[in-house]
């Protein structure tokens, strides 16, 4: 007879040796698809450690007790640096206020705001904008340490330049100042903007339109030779790639009408510069014949092709390395 076949268990089936499940290899791209996949994004390098500069500025001056952000008594003048340290300057590089011709009005101006703001009173930040050389930085600095000049040390003014290429990191300095007990002067010299340079928006925040806002305790000071801190090509290249040119244009402009006083320096007369030229041989005591002083000005003016007080400054330079005479006030 046939032997039957036997049953296996009620519900199963024949046994089989147990079977590990198959794992599924995930699949890796291959060459072709990893060149048909989009493109990372193009960040520029420079603008990721900037970024990263301004997280470290944060978190350090988040870390610094109260003791150390009150270290103002040191000096009158700081330099601002990207990772959040104040270097002092024990002294300013700078020319007495009376030496400054030609730009009296715009001193005035300047000096009343400055005096006010020092005294605890409303007052605006300022742009100082125009021909190059007919000083704009030195007035600041002049300013400054006239201001201070009859203050108190407890009473004095603070004035901490920041580097343009610096500008991200403005809003880490504005919270390290906010918690003093000093006023302060936040300075910029040569401020301009260029291509798609955007860090011009942390400056906007700053000045008017953040959250915070400015400090009651800082003013900001910039000096620029554009009126409206971009080049031309910029606000051009805005306008015509944009949908709507008037509002690209708008955002651009906006940053300049944040500063209240608009200080214009325009190029300077012949007499303007003699004037400035005589200023300094009379602080200086450069003694020499004021025709032969004159039509050597004149002459180097016309080598360098302006006039300005930096052209001024640079031809008592040259005068008086040739008389022997050291550049130090009497």
């Amino acid at each position: 007879m046939p032997k039957k076949s036997s049953k296996s268990p009620a519900g199963k089936g024949p046994r089989t040796p147990a079977r590990k499940p198959a794992r599924v290899a995930a699949k890796r791209p291959t060459t072709a698809s990893k060149a048909t996949s989009q493109p990372a994004p193009d960040l520029s390098q420079d603008r990721i450690v900037r970024a990263l500069e301004t997280i470290a500025a944060h978190l350090a001056v988040q870390g610094q007790p109260a003791a150390e952000r009150e270290s103002f008594k040191r000096a009158d003048a700081y330099v601002w640096h990207p990772d959040g340290r104040l270097s002092a300057v024990p002294r300013v590089s700078r020319v007495e206020l009376f030496l400054l011709k030609g730009v009296d009005r715009m001193r005035d101006i300047l000096m009343e705001n400055t005096e006010r703001f020092a005294g605890g009173l409303p007052a605006n930040n300022a742009l100082l904008w125009g021909a190059r050389g007919m000083g704009k930085s030195s007035l600041v600095k002049a300013a400054h340490a006239s201001i201070n000049a009859e203050r108190k040390a407890a009473e004095k003014l603070k004035l901490i330049e920041i580097h343009r290429e610096d500008i991200e990191t403005l809003p880490a300095l504005m919270e390290q100042l906010r918690a003093s007990s000093f006023r302060f002067i936040v300075f910029c010299d040569d401020l301009s903007f260029d291509g798609n340079d955007a860090s011009y928006k942390s400056l906007k925040a700053v000045l008017e339109g953040g959250i915070e806002g400015r400090p009651d305790n800082v003013i900001l000071y910039a000096t620029s030779n554009r009126r409206h801190l971009l080049a031309r090509e910029m606000i051009e290249n805005e306008r015509s790639t944009a949908i709507n040119p008037g509002e690209a244009v708008e955002e651009k402009v906006s940053l300049s009408d944040r500063f209240g006083l608009w200080l214009g320096f325009h190029r300077c007369s012949q007499d303007e510069y003699l004037a400035m030229v005589r200023g300094y041989c009379t602080h200086f005591r450069i003694e020499v014949d004021d025709e032969a002083l004159e039509r050597e000005a004149l002459e180097w003016s016309t080598t360098r092709g302006s006039r300005s007080g930096r052209v001024a400054w640079q031809f008592v330079q040259e005068l008086a390395g040739r008389l022997g005479v050291k550049l130090t006030a009497n």
